[in-house]
């Protein structure tokens, strides 16, 4: 792996310290960018035009990536030529004219209501008692609740912390029925907290402690969640669970933790047809990314009419 000029590893210290941006994220970043100065490694960034930038990409399309992975290429490149091109003299940012294809939006893929009662009820399984079997349940219930990114769920504090330099980013107010959540762009919103919601965290913070070592340190003391280690949660981890209890309720179908924030902003819509508030408990910067579950409420419509309207002559 080509190393990065010193510009880029700049770049990308500059996202991290001053932008907070994830660590998935910046690996993504260093990745594109390697990608770029292995097109052109005999190339001086400052030589770099248009043209430099189309080869690269007509590169990466050749070798199989598809229009989201080169969208997220020219991004991370636009970024940093806009970044670093003033400093360096440059005219202009060379990735500015440069647009990706556009990549065929496909609808997510939501639980049907009745899907995601069984899921979070449970019927047929005995009441939740053991420490993880709570702590999951408190996970997903707000995952559904508050229709929260997977990221968002892990950076949840179980409180507001400022502490030996840690402050938290995002954090549960039980009694305001509210979290504090800090999500993509660094952005900062509320969402609500529903009432099965509460009371599942309520069980799982009365244990919480069973899962903690015996002298954690602060971010394991601030984390909501917690895993087995005594550290605060992984990805991973709420991925594997969640499917996991999807498999003992019997869904006939994969769950993944974002599954349940479709399913939330699906729901939503069906009762409240409130586009712009489904917009800002989602976090959506754009409206147009919200608008996708509309598409996704009328199919929902299209398969009663079929099924009830006595005169719909279609097959489902």
């Amino acid at each position: 792996m080509h190393a990065l000029p010193e510009p880029m590893e700049q770049w990308l210290g500059h996202l991290e310290a001053n932008r907070r941006y994830s660590p998935h994220t910046l690996a993504g970043y260093r990745q594109d960018l390697q990608h770029l100065v292995q097109c052109h490694d005999q190339a001086s960034l400052a030589d770099y035009t248009e043209s430099h930038i189309r080869h690269a990409i007509g590169r990466l399309h050749a070798q199989g990536l598809k229009p989201r992975s080169l969208a997220r290429a020219l991004a991370a490149w636009r970024g940093f030529f806009q970044w670093w091109a003033p400093a360096a003299g440059m005219d202009a940012n060379p990735v500015a004219g440069v647009r990706a294809p556009k990549a065929p939006r496909s609808l997510p893929k939501a639980l049907s209501v009745e899907q995601a009662q069984v899921l979070l009820d449970q019927p047929g399984l005995p009441t939740a008692t053991s420490t993880v079997d709570l702590r999951d349940q408190a996970m997903f219930e707000v995952l559904y609740s508050s229709g929260l990114r997977l990221a968002e769920l892990i950076s949840l504090d179980w409180r507001y912390t400022r502490h030996d330099g840690y402050e938290s980013q995002s954090w549960i107010q039980l009694k305001e029925q509210e979290a504090t959540v800090r999500g993509k762009g660094n952005k900062t919103r509320s969402v609500p907290l529903g009432g099965k919601a509460i009371a599942a965290i309520e069980r799982w913070l009365a244990v919480r402690h069973e899962l903690l070592n015996a002298q954690p340190d602060t971010d394991a003391s601030a984390a909501l969640f917690v895993g087995t280690r005594g550290k605060r949660i992984s990805p991973r981890v709420v991925q594997l669970q969640l499917n996991k209890l999807a498999l003992k309720v019997g869904l006939p179908v994969h769950v993944h933790p974002h599954s349940l924030r479709h399913s939330f902003a699906s729901h939503m819509l069906q009762s409240a047809q409130d586009l712009r508030a489904v917009q800002e408990l989602l976090g959506h910067a754009n409206i147009s990314t919200t608008q996708i579950y509309t598409r996704l409420d009328f199919q929902h419509l299209a398969q009663a009419y079929d099924q009830a309207h006595p005169r719909a002559g279609r097959k489902s």
